[in-house]
């Protein structure tokens, strides 16, 4: 989830997925509103909330420099996002590339003041508040990488990708190690509304559960409300498991089980859903905790 100053959720490009920060140490939430409420009661014999301590390494924050200052890489949180490389969609290439916040503040922070996406994810206002957001997440445990999606070569939409197991998300529902949760926003208006939304949630699922063998379900937490969202997860594969009480929403808890993956292949659309894509459509920011 994103910083707890940040206050952002999977809610603003979409109310597709899961990320906002409450706490530099887990930067990534459900989207802004009043602090945590009582989630659904489950039974005891459900799998329960994992409280996990990690080992002392990982408790250093990575170095800015790489080499001796981040986390020895076989012990990456995410299995290496930035050399998941490319896939082929529906609607084009697609890549998750790590942000660079030299190279990429200004767009994200030009997204963020975006209306439509504003509402959701609560970034809004000087590159500094954005710079913050990404700041959290980029000098953390690993636990939430932000990343551009990059479509045919062009940077064309926002992506956070976390540990949903290690974040406050797992408060309120049971998390099976490794859990891995997504959160996006459609930057462009132009991007939006071409059915973009479905193929690219479909894609990222797939290179989270092709990348990370140990990762058994890709999740994600859009509003409720956010009907157009709820839709594009399930376009892509996602299922509806319970209805959640997350800080600020009620939540729709979206799954992608690897054990499915096989019959949703076989439905896979050729061509992208004709369905709106707008900000509202994906996944929705975290909200603090």
């Amino acid at each position: 989830m994103p910083p707890p100053d940040a206050r952002t959720d999977t809610d603003t490009g979409t109310d597709a997925g899961t990320a906002s920060a409450p706490e530099p140490a887990d930067p990534r939430g459900p989207g802004p509103g009043p602090g945590p409420r009582t989630g659904p009661d489950f039974r005891s014999d459900c799998e329960e909330t994992l409280e996990l301590r990690l080992p002392d390494p990982f408790m250093t924050p990575p170095g800015p420099s790489g080499p001796g200052g981040g986390l020895p890489q076989d012990d990456d949180l995410l299995d290496q996002v930035a050399e998941w490389g490319g896939t082929s969609t529906s609607v084009g290439t697609f890549q998750l590339v790590p942000v660079d916040p030299g190279r990429d503040l200004q767009l994200i922070a030009r997204w963020m003041n975006d209306p439509a996406v504003a509402v959701f994810w609560d970034l809004a206002g000087d590159t500094s508040v954005t710079e913050r957001h990404l700041h959290a997440q980029l000098t953390g445990d690993g636990r939430s990488v932000p990343c551009l999606g990059v479509l045919d070569g062009t940077p064309m939409s926002y992506w956070e990708i976390y540990r949903a197991d290690l974040d406050p998300l797992a408060r309120h529902f049971p998390a099976r190690p490794h859990d891995t949760g997504v959160h996006l926003l459609i930057g462009g208006v132009g991007d939006r509304g071409r059915g973009l939304g479905s193929a690219l949630l479909r894609a990222v699922a797939d290179l989270v559960l092709d990348r990370r063998p140990s990762c058994a379900r890709v999740v994600a937490e859009p509003d409720l409300r956010n009907t157009p969202s709820v839709a594009a997860f399930l376009s892509a594969g996602f299922r509806f498991s319970a209805e959640l009480d997350l800080p600020g929403k009620r939540a729709a808890l979206m799954i992608r089980d690897r054990s499915l993956r096989t019959l949703l292949q076989d439905r896979q659309p050729t061509t992208p859903d004709s369905g709106p894509t707008t900000p509202d459509d994906l996944p929705h920011p975290p909200s603090p905790e």
